[in-house]
């Protein structure tokens, strides 16, 4: 199974792009951070990710504004050069301001 959700920051947004199949993608820069358990001692994770939207999801994801959280889910896939992960985002929920 490839799937992945992760709670992240837009640290990055393109423009609207389209696909040769006429869909609408929009490739972003998603920060995570956060402190997990690793055999029972804390480690810090921090990491930026490739990801992008394509289809209807773009539509969400284009009304992010820069450093607003959500938590994204999707799948990994290469990037179109074959070098390095890009999540390709599925779903997205914000995260709405305490």
């Amino acid at each position: 199974m490839n799937r992945l959700v992760l709670a992240a920051t837009l640290v990055e947004r393109g423009a609207v792009r389209y696909t040769p199949a006429g869909l609408p993608a929009l490739d972003m820069l998603l920060k995570h951070e956060s402190e997990v358990s690793e055999d029972g001692l804390p480690r810090k994770v921090s990491l930026e990710i490739k990801a992008v939207a394509i289809g209807a999801i773009t539509r969400p994801a284009g009304a992010l504004t820069l450093g607003a959280s959500a938590n994204f889910a999707g799948f990994l896939g290469a990037t179109r050069n074959g070098r390095g992960l890009v999540l390709h985002i599925t779903a997205l929920d914000p995260v709405l301001p305490a």
